[in-house]
């Protein structure tokens, strides 16, 4: 009789410990989620900065037909983030994975697969009702998430579809560059260019972050974060997590954000220019190995050397031709030549037109 009771106590506490080492392992998920999905907009009202097409998803929240979306613009602007937040409001939690297809450009999205998977999907027809009791709209939503990738003859396939099973489906299109998406495909879909965040909308964004994760951080590392960021919010959160994580208790400094963008610092670049206006092509030449051996990007040191020369006090022609070698240096670094010399080539381009005399 002891023993079974003494059994029945072991089994009783068991489960016990297994709750709180769910529990436990169920806060670990939690803490491990990465920023950039930690802090996606949940509804259509979190999303920031891009009015029109909040405007249009609010209407079809409020139980207005949607038409078939378009959604271009650079990355980390909120796009699919955007679309994703209007199906869970359109759906709740339930019925979303029912009534949502995501398909991705990290899917396999031939022509087969248009043909197929989103032909039977777009064929479905939908009823039933929400249980909270919310109205629930009679269509589904296909997105095709970086469809400039996606090959002439699937966007072909898919244009058929998409007039076809009008009715029940509607699609939601994303991607980078609109000039990619074939013209009977753009002529179908409602177009909503997503702009690039504006600093202090990125900079709140930023703030209410680091506020949640009780960070501590200077002004200057957040407007570092903006300004390498270039109009991304989701680069501008991952630097934040990895500086946040660089500098573990410590203050985030604008050092820190620099050091992990990979940006080139701005007294090396001034450095670069000064070899360029006033050295010798040794100098040139040690300076810019020594750049490259430091590992940073040639890309980006492009980049930057194209806003310095910008500010310089150069003619309009020498300017011209410079940025000219630079769309040159630019097509050939892409193309994977060597940096060493095509960064080479463009200093001396800089310094070859310093060194003339303008005559208007």
């Amino acid at each position: 009789m002891q023993a079974f009771l003494k059994g029945a106590t072991v089994q009783s506490v068991r489960p016990q410990k297994d709750k709180t080492t769910a529990g436990s392992s169920a806060e670990k998920k939690i803490k491990a989620l990465p920023w950039v999905e930690k802090y996606r907009p949940k509804c259509v009202d979190e999303v920031a900065f891009q009015e029109e097409v909040v405007a249009v998803l609010k209407k079809s929240l409020e139980g207005a037909d949607l038409p078939n979306l378009l959604f271009y613009g650079p990355p980390g602007t909120g796009k699919t983030s955007t679309i994703l937040a209007a199906a869970r409001e359109l759906y709740g939690p339930e019925l979303f994975r029912h009534r949502v297809l995501e398909l991705n450009a990290s899917d396999e999205r031939g022509i087969q697969v248009v043909r197929e998977k989103v032909k039977n999907f777009a064929q479905l027809t939908v009823a039933g009702s929400r249980s909270d009791g919310k109205p629930c709209p009679p269509f589904k939503i296909i997105i095709l998430d970086e469809a400039d990738s996606m090959t002439a003859p699937a966007q072909a396939a898919l244009r058929r579809t998409m007039e076809k099973e009008s009715r029940t489906t509607r699609f939601c299109l994303i991607c980078n560059y609109i000039s990619r998406i074939i013209e009977p495909l753009t002529s179908r879909c409602s177009k909503f260019r997503f702009k690039p965040l504006a600093n202090q909308i990125q900079e709140e964004r930023l703030l209410a972050i680091c506020d949640k994760e009780k960070l501590k951080f200077t002004k200057e590392s957040v407007a570092a974060l903006v300004k390498v960021s270039d109009g991304d919010l989701r680069k501008a959160i991952t630097f934040l997590q990895s500086a946040a994580r660089l500098s573990a208790d410590k203050q985030i400094t604008e050092q820190t954000v620099i050091e992990i963008a990979g940006v080139v610092p701005p007294k090396m670049i001034d450095n670069l220019l000064q070899i360029c206006f006033k050295g010798t092509f040794e100098k040139l030449e040690v300076t810019v190995r020594d750049m490259v051996d430091e590992g940073y990007a040639a890309t980006q040191i492009l980049s930057q050397l194209h806003d310095a020369i910008i500010e310089q006090e150069l003619s309009d022609r020498q300017k011209s031709a410079i940025t000219e070698k630079m769309a040159v240096v630019g097509k050939c670094l892409t193309d994977g030549a060597d940096e060493n010399l095509q960064l080479l080539s463009l200093c001396s381009v800089i310094m070859q037109q310093s060194t003339q005399t303008h005559n208007n």
